[in-house]
């Protein structure tokens, strides 16, 4: 069976996003390159799962990228009923693709009335803090591929931004494709204690092992 375009978006400043279905397969590409699908969204979830372990009950949580929605998902199932979960996505398109195409995969977290969605950069929601947790699951990590103005977030001016849009106790989770020395160092830099956790997940044949930083500020 053949992939099948369904949508396309255009990103500002940035590339065209094109939104695919095989059966019930479905993947976004950029410029031709996919940036995800539902067959492996195990590390999104554990981005999440870590972002949100054991945070307090009235938990303010901003969520910078909607992707397919199972980050959202797994902040939702473990954050309380009492929680405000704010999802900044950047394309209008991609909400709306989850709204009509993609729900369906996560539970459809949209649905929850813990959310509340913006559309724009997550950059522009960060002094709308504090900020119990902060995720990050933008572009493909602190390595921009889909747009070059993401790269203000995982820099000295964005992380310092970030810090100061923390609660006490906050802390800040980032999705990344693979391991990324330098930015450790910059989030040393910025104040940060960091960890990091090698996320691994099944691909066709074989295994994709991710990174996510997991990191609070230093008191």
């Amino acid at each position: 069976m053949s992939w099948r375009e369904i949508d396309r978006a255009d990103v500002p400043s940035g590339c065209t996003l094109v939104l695919y279905r095989r059966g019930q397969e479905f993947a976004i590409r950029a410029d031709g390159l996919e940036l995800m699908s539902n067959r492996r969204p195990g590390s999104e979830e554990e981005l999440a799962r870590l972002a949100c372990s054991q945070l307090p009950e009235q938990a303010r949580v901003l969520v910078g990228g909607l992707g397919m929605g199972f980050t959202l998902r797994a902040a939702l199932d473990r954050l309380g009923s009492g929680a405000k979960v704010v999802v900044s996505e950047l394309v209008p398109e991609v909400v709306g693709w989850n709204r009509r195409h993609l729900g369906e995969l996560a539970d459809r977290p949209l649905d929850d009335t813990r959310v509340e969605v913006r559309v724009g950069d997550v950059a522009r929601h960060l002094s709308q803090g504090p900020w119990d947790a902060v995720i990050l699951d933008v572009d493909n990590g602190p390595e921009p591929l889909v747009r070059e103005g993401n790269g203000y977030l995982y820099g000295p001016n964005g992380l310092a931004a970030i810090g100061r849009a923390l609660s006490r106790h906050g802390r800040l989770a980032v999705w990344s494709l693979g391991p990324d020395r330098a930015f450790e160092l910059r989030l040393r830099l910025a104040g940060f204690h960091c960890q990091t956790v090698a996320a691994s997940v099944w691909g066709r044949a074989r295994q994709i092992t991710h990174t996510i930083f997991l990191a609070r500020l230093r008191h």
